[in-house]
Formats: C-alpha cells, sequence, structure tokens
C-alpha cells in the first residue's frame, strides 16, 4: 500500500527538527571534528566504540542521511514539484556543507552556513507541508500588516543566522553578564573584524581566534537583534489575534532561555531548548504568513 504524501512531508519536518536539535547538541558537546574525515569515520561506516565524541558525530550523520533519503522519495511522490526539487537540492547543497565543515576544520563561514541550512530544510518543508492543505479561512489584513508579517520574518531569520554566527566563533560565553557585557552597556567592539565573513573566525586558516573585542562585537549584535526582533514580532502579533498567543509566548520563552544561556554559561539543556525554540519560532512565524497570503506552491 502507498504512503500517503502529507504523512511523508510531515514526518520529514519532524525529522529536520530532530536534525537541528542534534547538530546543537553535536557543537555544544564538541564533537564536530569527532570524526576527522566524512562520510565515513576513520575510514569505517561505523565509528570506534570507545570514541563518544564520533559517535555523536556519526548519529547525527545518519539521521541527516535518512532525511535526505525521504525527501528524495517525497519528491519523487510530488512529480518534482518546483518546491520539492527546490528542497532536494537545498538537501545536497547541506551534504556539502556538511563535508566541508570537516574538511575544513570547523571553518565559521561554512559553520554558519551548514546551521542555517538546517533551518532552511525545515521551513521549505513545512511550507511543502502547508500546501499540500490550503486553508480554507484566510486572514484578511490590509497590506501594510503583510509588509511588516514579512519583515519580521526578514528579521527573525537574520536573528537565527546571527545566533548561527555567534555559535560557529565561539561567542557565546564571551560576556558572563546581562544585559552589560563584561561590566559594560555598551562595551569596545570592533564591527569590521567580527563580520568579516571570508577571514574571521576562532578556526579560520591561520589558526588564529578571534580577538576578545571581536567576540564581544558578535554577541553585542546577536543581543541587538533580539531586541530588534522582539520589537517586531511583537508589534506583527498585536494585530494577529488568532496566533497572538503562541507567537508570544514562544517568543518570551525564547527571550528567557537566551538570557539563562548567558548567566548560567551556556548549560546544555539550555541551550538545546534555546535552538529548538528558534526552529518553532520560524514555523509559527511561516504559518501565520501562510494564513495572511495563500497560494498552493505544490499539487498534492
Amino acid at each position: 500500500m502507498q504512503i500517503k504524501l502529507k504523512p511523508l512531508v510531515l514526518a520529514s519536518v519532524i525529522l529536520t527538527f530532530i536534525v537541528i536539535v542534534l547538530g546543537a547538541y553535536t557543537r555544544l558537546k564538541d564533537a564536530g571534528l569527532g570524526c576527522p574525515d566524512w562520510p565515513g569515520c576513520y575510514g569505517k561506516l561505523l565509528a570506534p566504540k570507545a570514541d563518544n565524541k564520533a559517535w555523536i558525530e556519526m548519529i547525527h550523520r545518519y539521521v541527516a542521511g535518512t532525511l535526505g533519503i525521504l525527501i528524495l522519495i517525497i519528491t519523487i511522490r510530488t512529480n518534482f514539484c518546483m518546491l520539492a526539487c527546490a528542497l532536494l537540492a537545498l538537501v545536497i547543497f547541506q551534504a556539502l556543507l556538511g563535508m566541508w565543515t570537516v574538511t575544513l576544520g570547523l571553518y565559521p563561514m561554512v559553520v554558519m552556513g551548514h546551521l542555517l541550512g538546517g533551518f532552511a530544510i525545515l521551513a521549505l518543508s513545512w511550507l511543502l507541508y502547508l500546501s499540500l492543505s490550503p486553508k480554507t479561512k484566510v486572514i484578511l489584513v490590509k497590506t501594510q500588516l503583510k509588509i511588516l508579517g514579512y519583515l519580521s520574518l526578514i528579521v527573525l531569520i537574520l536573528q537565527i543566522a546571527l545566533g548561527a554566527w555567534t555559535s560557529a566563533n565561539y561567542a557565546a560565553l564571551v560576556c558572563a553578564d546581562f544585559p552589560s557585557c563584561q561590566g559594560q552597556l555598551w562595551p569596545a567592539m570592533d564591527w569590521y573584524t567580527a563580520f568579516n565573513l571570508s577571514a574571521s573566525g576562532i578556526f579560520n586558516s591561520p589558526g588564529v581566534p578571534l580577538e576578545n573585542t571581536a567576540r564581544v562585537t558578535i554577541q553585542m549584535a546577536h543581543r541587538l537583534g533580539a531586541l530588534i526582533t522582539t520589537l517586531l514580532l511583537c508589534a506583527f502579533s498585536f494585530y494577529l489575534k488568532p496566533r497572538r498567543v503562541l507567537l508570544v509566548v514562544l517568543l518570551i520563552v525564547q527571550l528567557s532561555l537566551g538570557i539563562a544561556n548567558v548567566l548560567a554559561r551556556l548549560p546544555l539543556a539550555i541551550s538545546l531548548m534555546h535552538s529548538a525554540v528558534a526552529a518553532l519560532l520560524l514555523l509559527c512565524c511561516i504559518t501565520i504568513l501562510t494564513e495572511i497570503y495563500v497560494k498552493p506552491l505544490c499539487a498534492k
């Protein structure tokens, strides 16, 4: 009996969410280079039994590989519709980023791209799922509110990118206080070095880590981004009674987790939840925008 398409797409959404959390766990356990080669581990498909970091990395790869196969099946089942093909292409590129993450020794630009790739796959999978069951009722709003909604989504994506850049450059622990950073509300910063995407990073080609000032800049940029994102999402949610509660609750939880990460020095459970809630916020915003503007992206 042939499995229906919609449950397959929902399974891909859930599996992508799991891959994102597993990726965060791999980074937090410092297991990104647990296997020095790719796609195997020390030349084998299975990691050494006594090497915990290698197993963490390989489990992440196994689940990601399963997701890739599932998305290939979905693409075939949709008769290669444009959205499904874009999703498959993104998965292939994500696999390449995973390889480069290892072979280039956690190069920050690649690490950030790999993190964002996971969120992009999640977003496209969710869009595909929503397009398979278009809403019969659409929230009627003014053009100005639509613009605010799309602006909020763009800023949220940029904030997720800032979080990825913070993680890739090990800048999450550079400030142990909040709202100040190293005892100052506005510390000395170096914006050029902090966001020189081709050369900066704790694992750049010469192996020279970013200076303290540059990492402080990245952390402060992430905090400022959080403030701007919060203001925009709050303004947007004010006009959205059906989805207001969920969006605001997720936003409050995410802010609380971010502050707790700083004050508690990046505990594993809180850090994983911070990544997970960021993904849920993204899905919530996409859902709201599809209710504002519904257009089927893929045939059933």
